[in-house]
C-alpha cells in the first residue's frame, strides 16, 4: 500500500495591516492568484488529496480556500510555525491515503527535506518559496509507518512556474 503527502507552504501573505498579528495576516493579491493556480496544477496533474490538515493561520486557511478543493480539512494551531518533529506528529495522526498539509517556513522546508530519500532536482526545493508544493509517496500501510528519508518525491512545483 502507498500513502501520498502533498506538502504545501502557504501562498504570499500581505504585510499591509501592521495592526494584525502574524497569525491573522491574510493573503495578498499575488497569493490569492498563486493558490488558485496551484489548485489547478494539483487537478491537472492528478494530485488530488482525500483530506487536508492545515495551520490555523489566516493565510493558510485562505490558501486552502484558493485551491478550490472539495475535501475535508482540519485546522490546528499545532502546525503554526511548527518544526519537523511536530509536523510529523500531526501527519501520523491522519487517516486518509492522500493528505494535503499546509504550513509555514522554515518548518515546512525542513520537514520536506528530511522526509525525502533524494530531494527533487529543482533549485527552489531547498528554500521552499511561498505556495511551493511537493508530492511525496511512501510505500507504507499507514502514516505511523513513515520515517525520515523514506519518501519518494513524485512532483514539485512553485507558482511562478505554474503561472508561466
Amino acid at each position: 500500500m502507498t500513502r501520498t503527502l502533498i506538502l504545501m507552504r502557504h501562498a504570499k501573505s500581505s504585510w499591509d495591516h501592521p495592526n494584525l498579528t502574524d497569525h491573522d495576516r491574510p493573503l495578498n493579491d499575488r497569493g490569492i492568484a498563486s493558490a488558485k493556480a496551484m489548485g489547478q496544477w494539483l487537478r491537472d496533474n492528478g494530485h488530488l488529496p482525500d483530506a487536508a490538515v492545515s495551520s490555523s493561520s489566516e493565510r493558510t486557511g485562505q490558501t486552502f480556500l484558493g485551491l478550490g478543493l472539495d475535501i475535508p480539512i482540519t485546522f490546528t494551531r499545532a502546525l503554526y510555525h511548527a518544526g519537523p518533529e511536530v509536523i510529523m506528529e500531526v501527519l501520523q495522526e491522519q487517516n486518509a491515503e492522500t493528505v494535503l498539509m499546509l504550513g509555514h517556513n522554515p518548518g515546512i522546508a525542513d520537514f520536506a527535506d528530511r522526509l525525502v530519500a533524494q530531494p527533487p532536482r529543482h533549485p527552489r526545493f531547498a528554500d521552499y518559496p511561498t505556495c511551493a508544493t511537493t508530492v511525496i509517496r511512501f510505500d507504507v500501510e499507514g502514516w505511523n509507518d513513515i520515517g525520515w528519508r523514506e519518501g519518494q518525491p513524485i512532483d514539485f512545483a512553485i507558482p511562478r512556474e505554474v503561472m508561466g
